[in-house]
């Protein structure tokens, strides 16, 4: 299976990676088990995740996502072939002691990487990023953080997401200059519904050859063509979410997305993740899947090969997103 780079890392993955936010939260644990399995099965391994996952959930605390992932690796011993991915940075709300628990301060992270690494049931974490960029807190500083946890053994690389393209300039021009590890890739939101990261975020990743690792790629599901109106959308997980792609630019992507995959003999999201795929620059889309046979449809985009034809008119349809 053609291996993508993540960065100057030394780490390489299948161009698809396997979201983990719905695991504990919309796929139970059983099932999370089942679909990670046949990742694996299918000889995929890139798995991305964060310790936020999935706090929002009513009743939940936060490290349920890693917590099932963890329990995985011990029941299938199956650490060595995955690609591991997880997140430090966003809000966990507060300590027992009532310490405030967010941010990319030397302390947080230091502390957030121990916790993911017990949830885990792992002494190492491949690729660690910075889930948000934190303004108060000097790169400079959190650079050096994630220098004592890899020469630790603790992480392998990092990354980053949700960095402006400045800020991002900033971060590698620091680690470059103070001889300190660098973001290998970038995790930003990118589908054929939201490109704004074309506009300077990809010519940056290019240039400094960073690799890119997108979430949302189907747009938090509407790319799959399940999201036709308001009422579809209706009490969903994801209602929030797809609510801003109900409207005609949306629904005029839908047709294109409906056109090109009856024309290459797949479904949507099929489509949908094989025009990222064939991005330049892209180390592999994030997708998750609540079900294996979910899994299984996306599994089908990585041999699929659209014709210049179909990435023309989903460019064309998909060309509003493109405005930073």
């Amino acid at each position: 299976m053609d291996k993508r780079p993540i960065g100057r890392s030394g780490l390489t993955v299948a161009p698809l990676c396997l979201g983990a936010n719905v695991f504990g939260w919309t796929a139970d644990e059983a099932t999370a088990f089942a679909v990670l399995d046949r990742f694996v099965e299918a000889g995929f391994g890139f798995i991305d995740t964060a310790d936020v996952y999935s706090r929002w959930a009513p009743g939940h605390a936060g490290g349920e996502s890693e917590g099932v992932i963890g329990r995985w690796f011990a029941s299938r011993g199956l650490r060595e072939q995955v690609v591991l991915a997880t997140k430090v940075g966003m809000d966990m709300g507060p300590s027992p002691s009532g310490e405030s628990r967010v941010g990319l301060g030397p302390a947080r992270i230091a502390e957030a990487c121990e916790a993911s690494l017990r949830r885990l049931r792992t002494d190492r974490i491949d690729l660690y990023q910075s889930h948000a960029d934190d303004a108060g807190t000097p790169q400079e500083e959190t650079l050096r953080a994630y220098e004592r946890l890899i020469q630790a053994g603790k992480v392998r690389a990092i990354g980053a997401s949700n960095f402006s393209a400045p800020r991002l300039r900033e971060a590698l021009d620091i680690a470059a200059r103070e001889n300190l590890p660098r973001y290998e890739c970038l995790q930003p939101d990118y589908s054929l519904a939201e490109r704004g990261y074309e506009a300077a975020l990809e010519p940056l990743c290019r240039a400094e050859d960073l690799g890119v690792i997108g979430y949302f790629s189907l747009a938090a599901g509407f790319l799959t063509g399940k999201y036709r109106s308001g009422d579809a959308a209706a009490g969903r997980a994801r209602e929030n979410r797809v609510a801003k792609y109900l409207n005609p630019r949306g629904f005029a992507l839908l047709d294109a997305l409906d056109a090109v995959a009856a024309g290459h003999g797949a479904s949507p999201a099929q489509v949908a993740l094989a025009w990222i795929m064939a991005r330049p620059g892209i180390t592999a889309p994030i997708a998750s899947a609540t079900s294996v046979a979910q899994l299984d449809e996306l599994l089908g985009a990585v041999t699929l090969r659209l014709s210049p034809e179909a990435v023309a008119r989903l460019d064309a349809a998909s060309a509003g997103g493109i405005a930073p």
